[in-house]
Parts: C-alpha cells; structure tokens; sequence
C-alpha cells in the first residue's frame, strides 16, 4: 500500500558531533516518517552507501569571509567520510542590491571558483555549488550575469553547468521586491542529469513525482539589512521522508543515498510508466 505525502513526526535520533579545533557541535537529525513496505527493505549495510553532505550557510557581501566558512563546512563533510557536497545557491554572496552584485561577480575562470577548485583537490570530493553569479562571455555586451550551478568532481575540474531559466522576480513581505532579472539573464539550456558518486544530479527535482532523492541546500540568517533568509535544508528520499535537516545557524547535515532502495520504489510505483507525453510532450520535444 502506498500513500503519495510524507509526514514528519519529531527527530527519533540526534547525532552531535564535536569537530575542528573550535569543537563546533553540528547536528544530523534523523526524523521518522512513512515507513518503508517490507517488500523494499534493504539488506546492504548502510555504510557501504554514498554519504552526501548539505551545507547551510549565511552569505554576505564578503565574498572571503563567505568562502572560508564553506571551505570550513566542506572540510568537516570530507571528514566525516562524505562523497558530494553540496552548497546553495548564492554561496559566493549576497548583495545589498543590482550594483554590488554585478561588481562582485566573477567569469568560471576567476579566482574565486578557482579556490573552490582546489578545495575539491584538497579534500577530494566533489562539490556542488548551488548557485554562482558568473560573467558570461557576453558581459561586455550585456553588463549583466547569469546564476550558475556549477559541479566540480574531486580533481576539481567543471564536469558540468547549468544556468537557471526561470528567475526569480518577488516581492518578500517585510522585505520589499527581490527582481533576479535586473542584473540576471536566464540560462539559455537545460543539461542532462550528471554522474556522480552519489548517482545522477538532478539540478531541479521533486522526490515523490520525479522518484529521486532530494538534496535541498538553503541559506539562513541575515546576509545584511535588507535580506534574510530561513534555512532548512534537507535531504528527502523518493519516498518523501525527510532522512537528514539542518538544525537552526550554519551547519551541515549527512544522509546516505540509497540506489537500491531507489531502483526497489520504481519497480514498485512505476510513475515514469504513467506520463502522458501525447498531452504535454517530453523533456526536449514539447508539444506544437
């Protein structure tokens, strides 16, 4: 029997760990949801099974600042055994408006992801970095940039970029309006998934409908007085149940990423069998 939604009950299991040399306390928690049918259980140890890291963060305009508390999350997630990090969007900063943010923004090959770029070789894992203002080739022409998630594997190389399509234009209550495409064109592509350790990422999914794992890295706190943001980053299995969250602050949390359990869910409740390509087309063909 099965049941499309997920509940979250409280956390059955809090791991604390004291790491660095600042013993900095960072918070797994574990919260039970639907359980698995017992014709899905696993029989592989759980150790043996890709462990990702989710890293939340407070960006600001301090663009060094910003990379150093990265580099520090990164490098507790290498510690702790993980094969993928992944960092939200804006992790290089945040600006106070349109102007500073196209000041502060660099080209791929700039300096800053260059750092990142040799934080992947250090710790030798890969890195998915959420969301970075690049300079496209056609900055001198448009003076504006484009938000691009960008995967570096554990030789620190770019094995893959996405450029967000659809922007975000809001207006946040007690914020005021927040237009992305003031200073942002949108991506002109979508990419195919890409091979990780972890499986293939998909840069923007849904756990239940799409039956993948989701891996959501947020921001949180306040990046300067006119922006804050509100963290709770999760990882969500193709089951809907939350397996990891972030605790309030800074801080990163792990889950493993199931494969088998995976594949078992689509043999069970084939979804991709139920599509209707002949009333919305598919992916790369749409409907005329």
């Amino acid at each position: 029997f099965f049941r499309l939604g997920f509940i979250i009950r409280p956390p059955h299991q809090l791991l604390s760990l004291l790491l660095g040399p600042r013993l900095r306390i960072l918070r797994l928690s574990i919260l039970c949801a639907q359980p698995r049918p017992r014709s899905m259980a696993i029989s592989s140890s759980s150790w043996d099974l890709p462990l990702v890291a989710v890293c939340q963060v407070t960006s600001t305009p301090d663009k060094q600042q910003n990379f150093k508390t990265c580099a520090e999350l990164v490098r507790e997630a290498a510690r702790l055994g993980a094969c993928l990090a992944f960092l939200p969007e804006a992790f290089d900063f945040i600006g106070r408006d349109p102007e500073e943010t196209l000041r502060l923004s660099e080209p791929l090959g700039g300096k800053l992801l260059g750092e990142y770029t040799q934080l992947a070789r250090e710790c030798g894992l890969w890195l998915s970095l959420g969301g970075f203002h690049e300079r496209g080739q056609d900055w001198e022409q448009t003076q504006k940039i484009y938000n691009c998630h960008v995967i570096l594997n554990n030789t620190g190389s770019v094995v893959a970029t996405y450029r967000k399509t659809h922007l975000c234009d809001v207006e946040i209550p007690g914020q005021g309006p927040m237009c992305e495409s003031n200073s942002t064109i949108p991506g002109p592509s979508l990419e195919p998934p890409v091979s990780t350790p972890a499986g293939k990422v998909l840069l923007r999914a849904r756990a239940i409908e799409t039956q993948c794992y989701v891996v959501a890295a947020a921001q949180c706190g306040r990046h300067h007085e006119k922006r804050a943001s509100y963290g709770h980053s999760m990882v969500v299995d193709p089951w809907g149940t939350v397996v990891a969250r972030c605790s309030e602050g800074p801080g990163l949390c792990l889950a493993r990423i199931d494969l088998n359990y995976l594949r078992q869910l689509r043999q069970h409740l084939p979804v991709f069998q139920h599509r209707r390509p002949d009333l919305y087309g598919s992916l790369g063909h749409p409907l005329s």
